[in-house]
């Protein structure tokens, strides 16, 4: 029974927002709301502050710096967003808001206005232009390959590369792929791979993702990059559907990471094909040499017995039994060459295979934290946090002891 005194039964105005707190925030679950953007505002804190308003209503919006990912900076007054969180209170104000945790455009929204002004600026200087573009090698000595080291698509074009031709090698060029940093690790990663001039080909590449996750290979700085880039560039960004402004600019768009793949080598089965044919038309060719001159030798002994030369006739029989055996063996050599030389081919093709270095054991380390590939111990303290790629899996280990080659 509640109690009548007004002193006993009242509550704090702390208390009483705390109430409608937790009271909206277990009854409204997380949800999208759609509206126009108003009074943007980001102070040096980082946090954005702004209105979603429609024709008759409008909620103070809160999203905060740790939330935000994506091009957030480009969105302004005006625009038409999605937002998705949830309904709390300011208990210092009592004051309603709508805590934002994922925003992008609604419908055709900025982003995609952004990329379509990009790609016919680039358009309009030439820069998607085919003259431009760079044949792919038909084989290349080394592969170059931008992109994160744990994702999935370095694994699908490793997987690939190692069915269709296992001796090529391939350097990977590690950058992030997604983010605000991930524009200027892209380009840092080209332009290291230009500098050391180790590939005679590069794939920038990353899996699917939506517009915001893909927005890195729409950077105009990178584009450029690539357009100048003096090594050839195939971009295999998202599925089959995703475009880029890097697709645009690349000398060859691949639909996936496993399409660049299968684009940047031949099919080693082919190239074993072509060899045996040779070999095989080595053996013709031959063959054919020494019936000609089997029947140029016995149109000659034909002509010495019509005038009994026998000395002459008898050297060239010998001459004949010697070209023969010459003509046979030479064609017995370049046969078993060539079956030789195929039989290196086959056991460095498998030899040679970039997962066959993960399969015997080794693994790529890094530091959990940073993301960087772990070449010195002297680089990570006990205590620190490491992960190991292996050839199937992962392991998140930490570092007990550091012992350097002192």
């Amino acid at each position: 029974m509640q109690s009548n005194d007004p002193v006993n039964a009242s509550i704090s105005v702390s208390q009483l927002n705390r109430r409608v707190k937790d009271l909206i925030e277990q009854g409204i679950a997380r949800l999208w709301v759609e509206g126009e953007i108003s009074n943007w505002s980001r102070p040096a804190s980082g946090h954005i502050y702004f209105s979603l308003k429609d024709d008759s209503a409008q909620v103070s919006c809160a999203w905060f710096r740790q939330r935000q990912r994506g091009p957030a900076v480009g969105f302004k007054n005006g625009d038409r967003v999605l937002a998705f969180g949830r309904v709390s209170i300011y208990e210092t104000r009592g004051n309603y808001q709508f805590i934002v945790e994922q925003m992008e455009p609604a419908g055709e929204g900025v982003l995609k206005r952004r990329f379509d002004a990009l790609k016919k600026k680039l358009e309009d200087e030439g820069l998607f232009d085919s003259g431009r573009k760079r044949d792919l090698p038909a084989l290349p000595e080394r592969i170059g390959v931008i992109t994160s080291p744990s994702g999935a698509a370095i694994r699908d074009i490793l997987s690939v590369l190692e069915r269709r031709f296992p001796a090529v090698p391939v350097l990977i060029y590690p950058a992030a792929v997604q983010g605000d940093a991930a524009p200027g690790e892209l380009l840092d990663a080209l332009q290291t791979a230009v500098r050391r001039d180790e590939c005679d080909v590069l794939i920038m590449t990353r899996g699917g993702g939506s517009l915001e996750d893909l927005w890195a290979f729409n950077d105009e700085q990178l584009a450029r990059a690539i357009a100048d880039c003096p090594l050839p560039v195939i971009s295999a960004v998202g599925h089959e559907i995703d475009f880029t402004i890097a697709d645009f600019v690349a000398d060859v768009r691949a639909p996936t990471p496993s399409g660049a793949a299968e684009i940047v080598v031949p099919d080693q089965s082919e190239w074993l094909h072509r060899i045996a044919v040779f070999a095989s038309r080595i053996a013709r060719v031959g063959q054919r040499a020494i019936e000609d001159r089997a029947q140029q030798l016995d149109w000659l002994g034909r002509r010495l017995a019509a005038s009994s030369p026998i000395a002459t006739l008898q050297r060239s029989i010998s001459t004949l039994s010697q070209l023969r055996t010459r003509l046979a063996t030479a064609a017995r050599n370049a046969i078993s060459g060539a079956s030789h030389n195929i039989a290196l081919l086959a056991r460095a093709l498998n030899s040679v295979s970039p997962l066959a270095t993960l399969d015997r054991g080794y693994a790529i380390v890094k530091h959990e934290s940073s993301g960087r590939v772990l070449v010195d111990a002297a680089d990570v303290e006990p205590g620190e946090d490491i992960r190991a790629q292996l050839s199937r899996g992962q392991l998140l280990a930490t570092v007990k002891k550091v012992i350097t080659d002192e």
